[in-house]
């Protein structure tokens, strides 16, 4: 199983239990969160990776902290750390000191209980440079525009326009830019508070 499909289960299968937990049946979530009985089945038997709109329609439905959601990932054994999905599958910031060409906008920035949920836009310039950085909770990738190395632990990932990743942010991570031309990346986090 590839670790796209691998997720697309996971979570479908998570959503099902949180449901079922919550004593609703699927028309009660469809009727709760504007997402069709069909859709939301599709997604609850891992047939169909749901939006990220979608996703975080239905965590906050059921009234999920976005990091318990993701938490159980790191302790199963098939989850690498990361999931790359490809195209073909599927306010300006400081944020680290001694790097160039690193350009971040901050668009959303919203608590949930003790998480939190980041959303950047992230405009690498041709030959950024930056060491590898490390940070507690998730973080998802979508590639806007260009194309990027993406160094993640020892693995080299090629990422083009409208791949995603997502991956744990605990990895020493950094995006390369080795082309001519700037690139561009929507950067959402997902930080648990201490």
């Amino acid at each position: 199983m590839q670790h796209t499909e691998y997720l697309t289960v996971w979570i479908g299968t998570k959503i099902k239990e949180i449901r079922k937990s919550h004593g609703l049946k699927l028309g009660d979530l469809a009727e709760k969160t504007g997402i069709s009985i069909a859709m939301l089945s599709k997604i609850e038997n891992g047939r169909v990776f749901p939006t990220l709109p979608s996703l975080f329609q239905i965590v906050a439905t059921l009234e999920v902290d976005l990091n318990e959601f993701f938490s159980d990932l790191k302790n199963i054994k098939e989850f690498p750390g990361y999931i790359l999905k490809k195209k073909e599958d599927y306010t300006p910031l400081s944020k680290e000191e001694e790097s160039e060409g690193f350009n971040y906008e901050l668009i959303l920035n919203h608590t949930i209980d003790r998480s939190s949920m980041e959303v950047s836009i992230l405009t690498l310039s041709s030959r950024a440079k930056r060491e590898t950085v490390s940070t507690s909770g998730f973080e998802l990738l979508y590639v806007l525009k260009g194309e990027v190395e993406f160094e993640l632990g020892r693995k080299r990932l090629q990422l083009k326009e409208d791949d995603t990743l997502f991956f744990d942010g605990n990895i020493p991570h950094v995006p390369h830019n080795k082309t001519a031309s700037e690139a561009k990346m929507l950067v959402i986090y997902f930080i648990t508070l201490q």
